[in-house]
């Protein structure tokens, strides 16, 4: 009977142990990276192309609201820090502003009245085609605003 014997040096050993590791890291991320894309895409788009399909989505998350505006917006080609930002608090609610680069949408704003004691709170709807490609609430006040998911509503 033959033996088959490798002698190998601590270096090498090493070397194979990172070049495994870092294929199983690269397979892991690009695995999780496209059952993220499949999640995102199986979600429902949501009709808002009128003014009733829209209050009745804004009411479906407990929103009260008065005075709506709207307002032609163009989605940049390219992001800078803050629509990354702010397309990071769209990816929260399964939005996603990149796949509508450079397309006009029309950003609906509504005055939300039942935001607990707060005065002046805004949400916004970005319907593109007659879809909602984003949302979100806004305080605009410089000293105690936020922007955050235009969830359902946990202040009352």
């Amino acid at each position: 009977m033959k033996v088959l014997t490798i002698k190998a040096k601590p270096k090498t050993l090493f070397g194979i142990i990172l070049a495994v590791t870092g294929i199983v890291v690269i397979i892991l991320t690009f695995l999780s990276n496209h059952s993220r894309k499949a999640e995102t895409a199986s979600a429902a788009p949501i009709s808002c192309s009128t003014s009733e399909q829209r209050a009745e989505y804004l009411s479906s998350l407990g929103w009260e609201f008065s005075a709506e505006s709207e307002k032609e917006i163009t989605i940049p080609e390219q992001f800078n820090e803050v629509y990354r930002n702010y397309n990071t608090v769209l990816k929260k609610q399964g939005f996603n502003l990149e796949e509508h680069k450079g397309k006009t949408a029309t950003l609906y704003t509504y005055n939300i009245t039942n935001y607990g004691s707060k005065k002046n709170i805004i949400a916004d709807l970005i319907v593109c085609d007659g879809v909602l490609i984003g949302a979100d609430l806004c305080d605009p006040s410089a000293e105690h605003g936020f922007l955050k998911a235009l969830d359902k509503n946990d202040t009352t």
